[in-house]
């Protein structure tokens, strides 16, 4: 996954579940429900990646991009190993863990297939982005060890730069570009956001962990905040390409 512009988190100390590690926070059985939820549904997300940023290679104008697109599908299914191991190594089917999570995002991916290179590269780095986004706000509530590896499969593969690189330049030898994809990444914002509602809502560990429940320090009110920094980070990014938020 992408990220760039990080939306902000409050600097204090851990407390409660975030402070303990996997051994101590995994006693509460709906903790760890919620845990095998969260990473089923980044490991599927990262699986689905990979095939995307493999499919978008053979968009790719040059040799030099669609080696770039390559390796960064590389580096995503990595990071999907790393999700699967972690599932077994905590006793969860991987394959039964990302099974919930197939159809809404496979759903999301249908309803914002790119229609050419350039629309791609967008939905990589605005699309994910956002996703990662609002992984990290959780992350920020889960124990040291998983918080660890959620945030370690989050890392940018490159396809940030990558893609404002190519992206500014499109725009610049061709301005009418701009507004289409500008469009395009509104409808992505829009869509993404909410997939990302409708993953929470049906997985009852993960919704409890949002609003307050095994996780401290949520209520309804940082939910509706958490998703207000997600959008101001989209509108940076949506910036730093060169396009109107």
């Amino acid at each position: 996954m992408t990220s760039s512009d990080k939306p902000d988190h409050a600097s204090d100390a851990p407390t409660g579940v975030a402070a303990q590690d996997w051994a101590t926070a995994s006693a509460e059985p709906q903790y760890r429900a919620a845990v095998v939820d969260l990473l089923g549904a980044l490991a599927y997300g990262e699986l689905a990646a990979f095939e995307r940023l493999a499919e978008d290679a053979k968009l790719a104008p040059t040799l030099a991009d669609k080696a770039e697109l390559a390796k960064m599908a590389s580096a995503e299914f990595h990071h999907f190993e790393r999700l699967r191991d972690r599932l077994t190594e905590i006793g969860a089917d991987p394959t039964q863990a990302m099974e919930p999570f197939v159809a809404a995002l496979d759903g999301f991916h249908k309803q914002t297939a790119p229609s050419d290179w350039l629309e791609g590269l967008v939905k990589a780095y605005v699309g994910d982005s956002i996703a990662s986004d609002f992984y990290r706000e959780v992350a920020a509530r889960l124990d040291s060890d998983t918080r660890s590896l959620v945030l370690a499969v989050l890392d940018d593969t490159g396809h940030a730069g990558f893609a404002v690189d190519r992206v500014r330049a499109a725009i610049e030898a061709d301005p009418r570009v701009g507004g289409r994809l500008a469009l395009w990444a509104r409808r992505l914002m829009g869509e993404a956001l909410s997939q990302s509602q409708r993953v929470v809502a049906d997985r009852d560990a993960l919704s409890t962990m949002l609003v307050g429940g095994v996780a401290d320090g949520f209520d309804l009110a940082e939910v509706g905040k958490m998703f207000s920094r997600i959008t101001e980070a989209h509108t940076k990014r949506m910036a730093a390409l060169g396009l109107a938020a």
